[in-house]
């Protein structure tokens, strides 16, 4: 009797706990192994922008206002251009993508 109550004890111990995560299968991956693509003009972009904003920031701080302007201007064309390369580059390498999953398919 005391053998089968240490067996339903041990036996309650585990399914109190809640059972692992199933693994994560790389077979799901089909781009598994490759590099990612980046572009490196949205680096560049981000450094421009960051550059004319404390440029900006700077010529405000010694009160020259309409250099300022000017510069904060340019730093939202520069932020729009940086967000225009990430979409173009997302929507570009995306469409690479999918033909890769299309053409590896059996």
């Amino acid at each position: 009797m005391e053998e089968s109550s240490g067996a339903a004890a041990a036996a309650g111990g585990r399914s109190s706990t809640p059972p692992p995560p199933p693994p994560m299968y790389t077979d799901e991956f089909a781009l598994e192994g490759k590099k990612p693509v980046k572009n490196p003009f949205v680096p560049i972009g981000a450094l421009v922008t960051a550059g004319v904003l404390t440029a900006g920031l700077i010529s405000f701080r010694y009160g020259n206002s309409k250099l300022g302007q000017k510069l904060m201007r340019a730093r939202v064309v520069a932020q729009g251009a940086t967000v225009a390369l990430m979409i173009g580059s997302a929507y570009y390498y995306g469409d690479q993508i999918k033909l890769f999953k299309k053409g590896s398919s059996p």
